[in-house]
Order: structure tokens, then C-alpha cells, then sequence
């Protein structure tokens, strides 16, 4: 099955082996927040089978959400590393939404405010890489002509 790259202008896209720099990394660092995101979901799973937390139900409802809210930043990745024009949106959906979560993060105790650092760069890295004209342009996103 062969994938149609002409935008909705009908202007060309380039290919995926012309995928541009920003959009691969915003891709790269999407799908990296969702292994993340997936790999503290499926720790408090298992620290929930092993009998650590002390309530194990509000543990396994934790780590349940956890993992399915990796998906939309994995699904995101990957579909910017397709370059598929739907994948803009989530991925940006999921940037904005990590703001909350970064400044949650940082005034937490622990190691908590290292992981906000790291959230609250990639997000914006993201969402730089996104915006550029050259990620629009070849997601096939921008003004139509008339």
C-alpha cells in the first residue's frame, strides 16, 4: 500500500526519507516520554504484585492509567516519525498538557523536581519543533489556497 505525499494544497510533502530534523526529533522525544510514562506505569504494576504500596488498589488504578496515558504520546511518535498529519495534534495536546504536570513535579520532594526538568524540556522542545514552518509544511499543515 502506497502512501499519497501530496498536502492538501497539492504541494508535496517529502517522503519519509526526507523527513526533516525537527520533526524526527519531536517524533524521537514523544515516543520517549511514552516509554517513560509506560515504564513508571508498569513499576507501581509491579510494586503493586509484589505487596510494596500500601494500598494496593489504589496502586494498580495508578499504574493502569499510567499505561494507558503512554499511549498517546507513543502513538504520537510514532505517527510523526510516518509523518502523518494527525500526529500534530496529540502530540501537541500531550506537550500542553505535561505544563500541569511539570510544575506538579517540581514542587514535590525527592527526586521529583529532576523529572520536571526533564518533562518541562522535552515538552517545549516538542512544541518548538512543532511549531517550525518546515515540521508544518512537511506534516502537510498550513494555509490552504484558495
Amino acid at each position: 500500500m502506497s502512501e499519497n505525499t501530496t498536502g492538501p494544497a497539492g504541494g508535496d510533502r517529502p517522503s519519509a526519507t526526507e523527513r526533516p530534523r525537527r520533526v524526527a526529533a519531536a517524533a524521537l522525544l514523544c515516543a520517549l516520554q511514552g516509554a517513560a510514562t509506560a515504564g513508571l506505569g508498569a513499576l507501581l504494576l509491579a510494586l503493586a504484585v509484589a505487596g510494596e504500596p500500601g494500598d494496593v488498589t489504589q496502586a494498580v488504578t495508578g499504574a493502569i492509567t499510567l499505561l494507558a496515558l503512554a499511549a498517546l504520546p507513543l502513538a504520537a511518535g510514532h505517527g510523526l516519525w510516518r509523518l502523518r498529519r494527525w500526529s500534530r495534534g496529540p502530540a501537541v495536546v500531550t506537550q500542553l498538557l505535561a505544563v500541569p504536570v511539570t510544575i506538579t513535579l517540581a514542587n514535590s520532594g525527592a527526586l521529583w523536581p529532576l523529572a520536571a526538568t526533564a518533562l518541562g524540556a522535552t515538552a517545549l522542545a516538542v512544541l518548538a519543533c512543532l511549531i517550525n514552518p518546515t515540521a508544518t509544511q512537511a506534516l502537510g499543515i498550513g494555509p490552504r489556497e484558495a
